[in-house]
């Protein structure tokens, strides 16, 4: 069992100056729920090596019991360290694909025609592809085979409008998760704000949170039994 997981190479909050990347938790979480399952696991991102961490997903209180397992476990920090560019990596080699949020994927995954290709050609494979919090958002240009956005007709989640109003970034990300998910034609469903949320729709799982994070990794292990 090979997953893939794509991580942001972005690490500019637009133009605040302050720093962005991908979510801590959103890595951990599931990258131990593959681990655990005896999964093989790729690391990838737009430019490769070391991936720029979402510095709010350091502070204290955004710690899970994944995260601190993180911390104690060096082979996954190499890994992390040294992911492969994006371009080099090819679907036929996984089994299903992954990608954590947090806000950095909104500039550069869902614009990445690397990334596009490699969620078209998975899904297109029958194989499972997952994603949690922003990261739906890199489905954004993503089209099946027959040239209908990806999302069109299913049921998503993603990172809901009003948790965006809260962490006050509304009017900082280049396009809201929920509105583009919608805008293509998905069925969009949330729970409470910050409650956990995934939902399967055939091979295409999407997390609303990042307390969606481990429920949406067992839904992609799910697929691939």
């Amino acid at each position: 069992m090979n997953i893939l997981m794509v991580l942001t190479s972005h690490d500019q909050l637009g133009d605040t100056g302050h720093k962005t990347g991908f979510w801590l938790e959103e890595f951990a979480a599931p990258y131990y729920v593959f681990k655990d399952a005896g999964a093989d696991i790729t690391l990838a991102s737009p430019k490769g090596g070391h991936p720029p961490l979402d510095p709010k997903s350091d502070q204290p209180d955004a710690q899970t019991a994944a995260t601190e397992r993180f911390r104690k476990d060096p082979d996954a920090q190499q890994a992390l360290a040294n992911t492969r560019a994006l371009a080099t990596v090819k679907a036929d080699d996984y089994d299903a694909v992954f990608y954590p949020g947090g806000h950095g994927p909104l500039w550069d995954l869902a614009e990445d025609t690397d990334s596009i290709r490699l969620i078209e050609t998975f899904y297109a494979a029958g194989k499972a592809v997952g994603a949690v919090c922003h990261a739906p958002g890199v489905l954004r240009h993503a089209k099946t085979p027959d040239g209908q956005p990806l999302v069109k007709g299913k049921q998503v989640a993603g990172f809901t409008n009003t948790e965006e109003a809260a962490v006050g970034l509304t009017d900082i990300v280049p396009f809201l998760v929920e509105d583009a998910l919608k805008a293509n034609g998905g069925s969009y469903s949330q729970a409470p704000d910050w409650q956990s949320h995934a939902v399967v729709d055939g091979h295409l799982v999407t997390g609303q949170n990042p307390a969606s994070s481990e429920a949406a990794a067992h839904a992609v292990l799910e697929l691939l039994k």
